[in-house]
């Protein structure tokens, strides 16, 4: 299911992608470790960033529309699920 807040999710993460392209860069030019340890640093957050977005995204807009009995059953064990993620 599209939501309205995926474009957004996927330019954030075509973001990392480029970030991801530049340590590889990096380490081919044996750039300093340093340099090298930041930019990782910075893939890892965005990669954070964007599964957070999504997975709240996902509790608003999916798990919200969960009714009562069995519904709210699914929707909880659903819930239980996407926590490991977090």
């Amino acid at each position: 299911m599209k939501h309205h807040h995926h474009p957004a999710l996927i330019a954030r993460l075509r973001r990392a992608e480029g970030h991801l392209r530049s340590v590889i860069t990096m380490l081919e030019n044996e750039r300093p470790c340093l340099d090298i340890a930041q930019q990782m640093h910075a893939v890892e957050a965005a990669i954070a960033n964007a599964k957070r977005e999504l997975i709240h995204d996902h509790i608003e807009h999916c798990l919200e529309a969960g009714e009562g009995g069995a519904a709210r059953r699914d929707v909880l064990a659903e819930l239980k699920t996407l926590s490991k993620f977090l």
